[in-house]
């Protein structure tokens, strides 16, 4: 008995950590999960260099909610770097909770399979704020604000544009977070959030990312970069270190020139309005539409 699905990373908006309000948008690149029910019991991550703690308990969690005592085998392949702020480890969790679903020949409602995947990650300690919008902006595709104290969705819209990644070398984690730093701007994030609100969201992403660049010591080079090769929007994403741009097509290779001498990734996609799905097809490999360089 076997499942397979598939889901898209995120973006940020706003990041929760400073007044728990956050925002995320999705983006085309792509985990995929396979879930091999047996009889042992017992559930095992296989993934070759990676902590399986969060996807093992998604699929145990889905197993109990549901009533089921299979063991189980789970196995995420993955285009999103991890620790990069590009919501990999909600995306992860999406597609295990999915596949489990698949296995078991079972439905959830979306919204409610992400909340599975968020409960895992409080369990296992790899979020701060629960991450609910980002659970749900790779979930549902689109835009999304949340409440993630109240753990409730308060907007969700499609949204489409283009959008520039930066991939630094160095990886952060959520849990290394200063969270008193980050709670200092909560009156910056408030504002972010009211733009948000408002749907003006590349104002509002720009605005997080100079708080919240400013307040973990971050450098906020890669996004004045961006804003002077014409992006309407530049953030930090997440927690870092990656960031995020939304720009026309044809400025791209402007941005691209200022983002190599920094060093680590230039990734060109899309937003993504997709919901995530059980299954083995995608909404298409995005590998044909992005431009991965490397150095």
């Amino acid at each position: 008995m076997k499942g397979y699905a598939w889901a898209n990373g995120a973006a940020t908006i706003l990041n929760a950590v400073a007044n728990w309000k956050g925002s995320a948008f999705g983006i085309k690149l792509q985990t995929r999960a396979e879930v091999e029910l047996d009889r042992t019991g017992r559930v095992r991550g296989d993934v070759p260099g990676v902590d399986t703690r969060l996807i093992e308990t998604c699929v145990r969690m889905v197993l109990e909610r549901l009533g089921y005592s299979y063991g189980a085998t789970v196995r995420t392949f993955s285009e999103i770097p991890v620790a990069g702020g590009l919501k990999s480890s909600s995306t992860a969790a999406n597609a295990a909770v999915l596949a489990t679903l698949d296995a078991l020949q079972e439905d959830l409602d979306l919204a409610e399979a992400a909340k599975i995947g968020v409960a895992a990650a409080r369990e296992v300690g790899v979020t701060i704020t629960g991450a609910l919008d980002d659970a749900l902006a790779s979930m549902l595709g689109g835009v999304v604000v949340t409440d993630n104290r109240q753990m409730t969705l308060l907007r969700r819209e499609e949204f489409s544009c283009s959008v520039m990644l930066l991939i630094p070398d160095k990886k952060l984690f959520s849990g290394d977070t200063n969270i008193a730093r980050s709670r200092l701007i909560a009156p910056v994030a408030d504002v972010v959030f009211d733009l948000a609100m408002r749907g003006d969201y590349e104002r509002a992403m720009t605005v997080n990312g100079l708080a919240y660049c400013a307040a973990l010591g971050l450098s906020a080079e890669p996004m004045l970069l961006a804003l002077q090769a014409g992006a309407k929007g530049a953030s930090l994403s997440g927690t870092g270190p990656s960031y995020s741009a939304i720009i026309d097509e044809n400025r791209m290779d402007a941005l691209e020139a200022a983002w190599r001498p920094l060093g680590g990734r230039v990734i060109r996609t899309k937003a993504n309005n997709r919901c995530a799905s059980k299954g083995r097809e995608s909404n298409g490999a995005t590998r044909a539409s992005q431009r991965d360089r490397e150095d």
